[in-house]
């Protein structure tokens, strides 16, 4: 019981840099709270003690704001940073070294008995306001980001934002494969692409701004295409005159360029071919 007390509270160190001595940890993080006093209420469900169980759900719920019900299992090093609204139905799964972030919801969108609540794999990462729904699982390694809806199956390693939730990252196969089954991988992948607090990187793609993106360029390929068309049917034909487009203005897409360009820089394709050489093959 000792150990798992330490392996808990050592958990806060690892993942919360506010964090900083024993005592603090143990006195004033609500999370740890909730986790503790569901570890005692799981227990008392497992012997059928259901409503004695359900009262130590019900007083930590009162006590930190976090709602686990004691017949949730939870695996081991579990944190809950900030914790104010998790929820955490009957019959969801946790696995090791799981984290989750104030208001996410692992819920049910069934009233059927049986299965109804979400399985997380070991080393997932919940963003802040996430919401799972639903008996399925979320693979090892996977980040949902803040605010997301997942109803959806996730795999390993892979990144979800988005309502209803969309994959914007996966991994290799092979390291999916190696995440289920070498804890020790697993440790040392995340140290080396590091905690992502929330659920989210830096550089992660937005799905809407890479279509806006992809739309940009194509009008201005079609736009370049139509300027030398025009030009050779001025040389064929001196009495062709085209007519003028409408203008536009830059600054009309300043914000959204702007948008666009920060969250998916244009990427140079690597080529050998010199201007001349490109401007022949396009015209």
């Amino acid at each position: 019981m000792f150990q798992r007390l330490r392996e808990d509270i050592n958990s806060v160190f690892t993942r919360d840099p506010a964090a900083r001595n024993f005592l603090e940890v143990l006195t004033n993080y609500p999370g740890l709270h909730a986790l503790l006093i569901h570890r005692f209420s799981h227990w008392l469900w497992r012997k059928n003690l259901k409503w004695l169980a359900r009262t130590c759900s019900t007083f930590s719920r009162w006590l930190t704001g976090v709602e686990i019900h004691p017949g949730a299992t939870i695996g081991r090093r579990f944190f809950i940073d900030h914790g104010m609204g998790v929820v955490i139905g009957e019959t969801a799964e946790v696995g090791d070294d799981v984290t989750l972030y104030q208001g996410v919801t692992l819920g049910g969108t069934s009233w059927n008995k049986g299965k109804r609540h979400p399985t997380l794999g070991d080393g997932v990462i919940v963003g802040a306001g996430a919401k799972i729904l639903g008996p399925f699982t979320v693979g090892a390694g996977a980040k949902v980001g803040s605010n997301a809806v997942v109803t959806k199956e996730v795999p390993a390693g892979a990144t979800v934002v988005g309502i209803p939730g969309k994959i914007v990252q996966r991994i290799d196969p092979d390291q999916a494969e190696e995440l289920e089954v070498d804890p020790t991988r697993r440790e040392a992948m995340r140290r080396k692409f590091g905690f992502d607090a929330y659920g989210i990187s830096q550089d992660m793609p937005d799905p809407v701004a890479r279509s806006i993106q992809a739309m940009l360029d194509h009008m201005h390929a079609v736009d370049e295409r139509i300027e030398r068309m025009c030009g050779t049917l001025r040389k064929l034909d001196a009495s062709y005159r085209d007519g003028r487009l409408p203008e536009l203005r830059d600054e009309d897409f300043a914000d959204i360029l702007a948008d666009v360009d920060s969250c998916c820089p244009p990427v140079e394709e690597d080529t050998d071919e010199t201007p001349r050489e490109r401007d022949r093959y396009n015209g």
